[in-house]
């Protein structure tokens, strides 16, 4: 797969990064195999994870193409830059082209990220998983990865200020690979989810504790921080979705 776009924007979020004097912790980068299908399963707690969540197969010289909502794809700047890095659009509505199309790059031999949360968890901890990462892993026969990300929600995520200044740590961990068959999505998937909440466990305790004092939002509240309650982004989620479903009826009828 030819990457014209690629490589160069990456160099610029790594300078980015350096600029921003971001300490990016990576551990567990050997798993990613330097060659063949693989797909990433990371967790989901702001806005630019796919940016550090490629950052996870850099070490092995891995381009990973993400799974993202049609609507990044939709936006002007946005959507012609997320095609020329073939990242994937999926249509919530209708995932099945986005299935197949993910497919077809494992099978090619591509690195591909996926978001088992499908949306950003306001808890910060692991909301329910969909089952397509293991379905999707499974039909193409590779492995699964499990990724998890920690520290990208101080900088950018639902219901806070975005927040650029210098010297947050950005914490990447990779666990080993899982091989599921297919025959039990709904187990494989809760393995899935129990190996990414064991490394979420591992990494928010491994944070340095002077960037994430108790009571911090951006800490979950099993942790003593401040997020919200699994329970209470549940609410906030469903509030969130009515009201978008709100604005798009009210778009419609001024149509």
């Amino acid at each position: 797969m030819r990457d014209i776009s690629y490589p160069p924007v990456i160099l610029a979020a790594k300078t980015a990064f350096r600029l921003l004097g971001q300490r990016i912790v990576m551990t567990g980068t050997e798993h990613v195999p330097r060659r063949g299908g693989v797909l990433l399963a990371c967790n989901h707690v702001s806005y630019v994870d796919f940016i550090y969540g490629g950052l996870a197969a850099n070490p092995s010289g891995r381009l990973v193409r993400f799974m993202a909502k049609r609507e990044i794809f939709d936006h002007p700047v946005g959507g012609p830059v997320m095609r020329s890095m073939h990242h994937i659009e999926v249509d919530r509505g209708e995932g099945l082209a986005s299935f197949h199309q993910a497919v077809d790059y494992l099978r090619a031999g591509e690195a591909v990220g996926i978001f088992p949360e499908a949306t950003i968890s306001r808890a910060l901890v692991l909301k329910e998983f969909k089952t397509g990462a293991v379905r999707i892993a499974a039909e193409a026969g590779v492995p699964v990865l499990p990724v998890v990300l920690w520290g990208t929600q101080r900088m950018l995520t639902k219901d806070h200020p975005r927040d650029l200044s210098r010297g947050k740590t950005i914490a990447i961990r990779v666990g080993e690979p899982l091989h599921p068959t297919g025959a039990d999505p709904v187990a494989e998937t809760a393995t899935l989810k129990s190996a990414m909440g064991d490394l979420l466990d591992q990494t928010i305790r491994a944070y340095p504790p002077q960037e994430q004092p108790p009571g911090s939002w951006w800490l979950p509240a099993s942790y003593g921080g401040g997020a919200p309650s699994l329970e209470e982004a549940a609410r906030m989620d469903a509030e969130e979705k009515r009201r978008r479903a709100e604005r798009k009826a009210r778009h419609q009828q001024g149509d």
